[in-house]
């Protein structure tokens, strides 16, 4: 109905009469205790209601086929399903080899990865959406099993002539002086970040929030980026190249 936008249009796909589509709408409507759609001159609109049933509907569509693709897989001689959750660091900064070494090993196993923020992880495998998740050490586990993957080393990027490069080293507070360009705001390095400057009693001079770690990298003027970056900080000089400090 939500496809056609009419019961005339409805009932000529699916080869029944108007009455027969209107009637099958309307037990629907009573099943589920709601009207899901609004009839309109030019046709039908979706209710709120019907909106929800859209969507739930879709995923299950989608997961009914998804069960066919992966017992055909299974025919062919795939022996298993690993599905992963993973933050944005971990997939960049080691899940690549790691992922790569394992399936050179264990070659009828696929592996479906979703990055998602730790939060988002943490509910996926609390409520069996995913067999395991990397998330960041910092996040609310809910009292599931847990162990450490990586220790990631975070480091801050800035235009070659910015302040801060004229130092040997620097710490995150020296950075509070500046404007950030951080990762999105459900980013447990954004959480972390920002919890770091209130514990060194200073608010976080945030810029904007971007989707990826090169995008953060272009922002703040540096080119190109071998560690993840705890923030990309603005300045006045040319963008010749990256210059990154430890943070301490």
């Amino acid at each position: 109905m939500f496809e056609e936008g009419t019961l005339t249009r409805v009932a000529e796909r699916e080869a029944i009469a108007v009455s027969a589509a209107s009637k099958r709408l309307l037990e629907l409507e009573q099943a589920v205790g709601a009207a899901l759609f609004e009839r309109k001159a030019r046709g039908m609109a979706l209710t709120p209601a019907g909106e929800t049933l859209l969507h739930h509907a879709r995923r299950v569509l989608r997961d009914v086929e998804n069960i066919g693709i992966e017992l055909a897989e299974h025919a062919s001689g795939v022996r298993g399903y690993v599905r992963m959750m993973a933050n944005l660091s971990a997939i960049v900064e080691f899940l690549p080899e790691d992922l790569r070494a394992f399936l050179s090993m264990h070659d009828r196993i696929k592996i479906d990865l979703e990055e998602r923020p730790s939060g988002g992880i943490v509910e996926g495998v609390a409520d069996s959406l995913v067999d395991l998740g990397i998330c960041s050490g910092e996040a609310d586990t809910r009292g599931l099993e847990t162990a450490h993957y990586r220790r990631d080393r975070l480091v801050i990027v800035t235009p070659r002539e910015h302040p801060l490069t004229r130092r040997d080293s620097v710490s995150f507070a020296d950075t509070l002086d500046f404007d950030h360009i951080g990762l999105h705001s459900a980013s447990s390095i954004n959480m972390r970040t920002h919890l770091a400057a209130r514990q060194a009693g200073r608010a976080l001079r945030l810029l904007i929030h971007v989707p990826g770690f090169d995008a953060v990298c272009r922002g703040s003027g540096g080119h190109g980026r071998r560690r993840a970056a705890a923030a990309g900080i603005r300045g006045d000089g040319p963008p010749a190249r990256s210059r990154r400090r430890r943070a301490r």
